[in-house]
């Protein structure tokens, strides 16, 4: 078996994927965006996203024949990017691809790979075991109030994504209290803290939900939204009283120990499957 060739961006994702990698039994190769310190425990070379030429070099050398893209990059500022040769190849591509939004720009750099020989993997095959399950997860179940709020808070998610805006929302007894854009599911659940007390819960009376999907128009290759640990807590700090995630379109990191963080906050974990 190839060797699993990781494009690094920040969080817990990558690390998460090439554990499970290496536990399977397959080797790993990183190319760090960042400069997170795990990456030092795995053979991996830093390179920014210009530098297209230096990465399939190190890609090759390093006998990938898959590539996995993952983890938080912020959109770049093509004119701040640092470009090699074949990056000022592709360069127009990507910002092309870059003014039709988040997900076109994402699709574009995996055919960049793809044109090269490599083939492009989504999360989910390079790490399975990450990908959310079907059911409660945990020891806590939505109430018939949190099923209602979920319903609505996929709907809104999967409207919104096909005009590629995000991948989460919020909803509480049926009103939207916030949607994810650029800023990233953390700070959506932060401004939920500023609402007035009466339109959300609170530690003792635990009210509305998280619920994250894949934008109906992405490549599941790349994007897959994502909960963690920290996502428990977030949503715990202003009151909601649960998290609903697509059922094999969402990853979580940490499964055993975002269950436990749930049960001790007293949060719902729900797999939902897409119908």
């Amino acid at each position: 078996m190839s060797a699993l060739g990781i494009i690094a961006g920040g969080g817990d994702l990558p690390k998460a994927i090439a554990e499970s990698a290496r536990e399977a039994g397959r080797e790993v190769f990183v190319i760090a965006l960042g400069a997170d310190d795990w990456i030092s425990g795995y053979p991996h070379e830093h390179a920014s996203l210009g530098e297209v030429g230096k990465i399939l070099k190190a890609l090759r050398g390093s006998h990938c024949d898959d590539v996995v893209l993952v983890g938080k990059q912020p959109r770049p500022k093509f004119s701040e990017v640092k470009l090699d040769a074949k990056g000022v190849l592709v360069a127009p591509r990507m910002i092309a691809a870059a003014r039709k939004g988040d997900d076109a720009l994402l699709r574009a750099v995996a055919d960049t790979f793809s044109r090269e020989g490599f083939r492009v993997v989504g999360a989910q095959d390079a790490a399975p075991g990450l990908l959310a399950e079907a059911g409660v997860m945990g020891a806590i179940k939505p109430s018939s109030d949190d099923e209602d709020d979920i319903a609505s808070a996929f709907n809104i998610v999967r409207t919104l994504g096909r005009l590629d805006v995000g991948q989460a929302a919020v909803v509480c007894e049926g009103l939207p209290l916030a949607v994810e854009a650029a800023e990233g599911t953390d700070a959506m659940i932060a401004r939920i803290a500023a609402l007035p007390a009466h339109f959300r819960g609170d530690e003792k009376h635990r009210k509305g939900v998280l619920a994250k999907a894949p934008k109906p128009i992405q490549d599941r290759k790349t994007d897959l939204p994502v909960i963690g640990v920290q996502t428990v807590r977030n949503a715990a700090a202003v009151g909601l009283a649960g998290i609903a995630v697509e059922a094999g379109g969402a990853l979580i990191v940490g499964k055993r120990a975002v269950i436990q963080a749930a049960d001790k906050l007293g949060l719902f974990i729900v797999g939902v499957p897409h119908v």
